[in-house]
Parts: structure tokens; sequence; C-alpha cells
């Protein structure tokens, strides 16, 4: 190639290499300046890591230490509550003891109280039978038939007493046992006597209450409810008066006399408070839709 051929190709050449060069010093420029601001972003966001870390290592040791302090307090509250249920479980186990020995007591002394009514209600039947004994004894014989001292036939007396061997004790205890048995019927004559021959004995008020029974367990309600009203009147000190006034007011609900019954009921648990009988009662007027209330002192007047 001649000298003047290659003066023109890189005289032509020329501009284009200046032109390349100008591009890359600029794209050089500007990576220098992106690096520049990668580094500048490097540093700031390590030193934000570095304060985020502090800020979280703060927080952890300050956490730690509410930890330990609610530690130590609930620590401290623990032993408090100990302590104070030491000082006060001994008074307590102290008085519970007392009361169950109290319930002990109490238990003993009511088994013993109706082990002695027992025995008196027993004593007084014989009391009783020696009582008729004596009156038979004392009793004049009956003149023969046909004598008389105006000429006149007098009618043979009558005795006022039990059948001859007829005791009370014996007459109790064979009418309890067929009323346990469900032999109602000869039950009932042999309460029915006990009250016509020993009217004033112990056991004379639990006859008239089985009478009642009786006659509640055969739905004969009305009845029923007058011989409880016996218990009631003619035994208003017996052991069965308020089993009897439970029973009147449960007759009487049965007659559909629920306002009468309800007033029965409030007697029971106004009388007799914290008994089962009572508990029973309340639980009778919650049937019916009652609240417990108050009821006279006074004895009603026997319902029709």
């Amino acid at each position: 190639m001649s000298l003047s051929r290659i003066v023109l190709v890189f005289v032509a050449v020329a501009p284009l290499s200046f032109g390349a060069s100008k591009e890359i010093q600029e794209l050089q420029r500007d990576v220098a300046m992106l690096q520049d601001q990668l580094r500048t972003m490097q540093k700031d966001f390590g030193d934000r890591l570095v304060t985020t870390q502090t800020l979280v290592q703060t927080t952890l040791d300050a956490v730690t230490r509410t930890n330990n302090l609610v530690n130590v307090m609930e620590n401290k509250f623990n032993d408090a509550m100990k302590q104070q249920q030491q000082s006060v479980a001994a008074p307590v186990l102290s008085v519970g003891t007392k009361l169950d020995q109290m319930s002990e007591d109490f238990r003993a002394v009511r088994e013993s109280v109706l082990d002695m009514n027992t025995r008196i209600g027993k004593l007084d039947a014989k009391m009783a039978d020696l009582q008729n004994l004596i009156n038979t004894l004392r009793a004049p014989a009956p003149p023969p038939p046909g004598s008389s001292n105006d000429g006149l036939t007098t009618p043979a007396q009558s005795p006022t007493g039990p059948p001859a061997g007829l005791s009370a004790e014996t007459l109790y205890s064979n009418g309890f046992r067929d009323y346990v048995g469900g032999k109602y019927d000869l039950a009932m004559q042999e309460f029915n006597d006990y009250l016509k021959y020993f009217p004033n004995t112990t056991f004379a008020s639990n006859a008239q209450y089985y009478i009642g029974d009786i006659h509640y367990k055969r739905q004969d309600y009305s009845n029923a409810q007058q011989s409880f009203d016996a218990v009631l009147e003619r035994y208003a000190d017996g052991n069965k008066t308020p089993d009897a006034l439970y029973m009147k007011g449960a007759s009487l609900v049965q007659l559909g006399k629920n306002d009468a019954a309800a007033a029965e009921f409030r007697d029971v648990i106004r009388r007799f408070p914290d008994t089962d009988i009572a508990a029973k009662a309340k639980a009778r007027l919650k049937e019916m839709g009652l609240n417990v209330g108050t009821t006279s002192s006074k004895r009603r007047p026997r319902q029709p």
C-alpha cells in the first residue's frame, strides 16, 4: 500500500477512535461514581447495622434484667405465700380437727339420745302393761249370771284394758314389722289397736304417723292428711312431728290444695331448719315454683 493511502485511512479512522475513547472515559467515570456510592452505602449500612445490633443487644439486656427482676419477685411472692400458708394452715388444721371431733361427739350424743328414747319407749310400754295389769286386778269380779241385789239382771261389765297377754311393746313391734314388710292391712289393725289400748305411750305418735303413711301409700290422701293432722294435734311434742308436718303438705299437694301445702312446707322450714326434712320441704316448694317465704308461728286450723 502506498504511503498516501495509509495516511488517508488513518485520517478517516482517527475521529472514530477519539469518539470511542471519550465514551470509555465517561463509562469509567460512571463506574467510579457507582463504586463510590456503593462504598458510601456499604458504610452507611454498616453503621446502621452496628446501631441496630446495639439497640437489639440493649433491648435483650433490658429484657434479661426484667426477667430476673420478675423471677426475684415471684420467688419472694412464693416464699411469702408459703409462710402465710404455714402460718394459717396450722390453726385451720387445728380448727378442722376440733370440728371433726365435735361432729363425732355430736354423733355419739345423738345416737345415745336415740338409744335412750328407745329405752324410754320400751320402759313406757312396760309401765303401761303394768298399769293395765293393776287395773285388771283391781276391777271387781263380775257377778254370776242372773244374780243381783234388786232382783234385776245386771249386764256384764266390758273390760277397758287390752286383752290378756297383749303388751304394748309386742303390739307395736308386730305393727312396725308388718308395716316394713308391706302387710299394710295387718299393720293398720295393729297400730289402731295400739292407739286404742296404749294412747299415752311414747310410741303412740309413731303408730299414728304410720297409719297416715299407710293411707298415703294407698293413695287415700284425704285420710292420710287427717291422720297426719292427728299426729300434730295429739302428739305435738312427739318425735314424728316434723315428718307428719311434711307429709301433711305432701297429702295436700295430691289433693290439689297447693296453697295449704306450701304453708305446711314453709312451716317445716321455719320450725325445723338445718334438717333433712327441711331440705325436702325446700325441694318441694322449688318443684311447685314457689319461694321459701315465712309462715305464722301459730298452728293453723285443721284442713277440711
